[in-house]
């Protein structure tokens, strides 16, 4: 055999093996018709589950906020200025706040249920808070990817999900000097008719906290709240 063919044989043999891996890398990543490329493929199933967790937080907290503005209209009464709040928690739009928007979570919830606060939106706090709340346990920041589950801190997610536990109590329990629930969330409507919503929301988050701090290997609390219970700081 001449040798220009036999040097052809050993190339192609050797690049047979390059060619079946990158058809089942392509078959991997671009499975279903949709084409999701190498990167997603390498990505381990955990951050996945988290990055999820991240992006269903802020969809269930924007719905708790606009949920919270309905039926407590006077914390904020006009609904543009309520929109343009819910902008500034969840998106970069400033509303010219600066008392609340860089302290502490723990700061922000203690304030939003004390009985002054420098903000009288009540919403506005709660909302903030929260939403301040995930960005600490889980070290969100802009343009950030994780790059494993293990970046995601136990001790935090477990101070996170005590914290939730507490606000989902408050709702329930804290009044104003007349009595009456500083939220009001599930009381019944017209006909009778109550409104879980809140409940569905609060559960689910929690559900999803809980759910992280099993996969890193811890335990979710059992809390007993008292009014003289405080809000732990995340990044201590």
């Amino acid at each position: 055999m001449p040798r220009p063919v036999v040097v052809g044989i050993l190339k192609t043999a050797a690049l047979l093996p390059l060619a079946f891996v990158l058809l089942w890398l392509g078959g991997c990543g671009f499975s279903g018709g949709k084409t999701t490329g190498v990167k997603e493929f390498f990505t381990p199933t955990d951050v996945s589950i988290i990055q999820h967790h991240i992006q269903q937080y802020r969809n269930s907290l924007r719905e708790f906020t606009v949920r919270l503005y309905a039926k407590n209209p006077r914390y904020e009464k006009d609904p543009a200025r309520q929109r343009q709040k819910i902008e500034a928690i969840f998106g970069p739009l400033p509303i010219g706040e600066q008392v609340y928007a860089y302290k502490p979570s723990a700061e922000i919830l203690t304030a939003a249920f004390q009985g002054e606060a420098a903000e009288s939106d009540r919403v506005y706090l709660l909302s903030l808070g929260l939403w301040k709340s995930m960005q600490e346990a889980y070290d969100i920041r802009e343009g950030d990817l994780f790059l494993s589950g293990l970046q995601v801190s136990l001790e935090r997610l477990q101070r996170l999900h005590h914290n939730v536990s507490q606000v989902n109590w408050r709702l329930k329990t804290y009044r104003d000097k007349g009595g009456k629930l500083l939220f009001v969330t599930n009381e019944a409507g017209e006909g009778g008719y109550l409104n879980m919503g809140y409940e569905v929301i609060m559960t689910q988050i929690l559900t999803r906290i809980e759910d992280d701090i099993i996969m890193r290997g811890g335990l979710p609390g059992q809390y007993i709240f008292k009014m003289s219970t405080i809000f732990i700081g995340i990044l201590i």
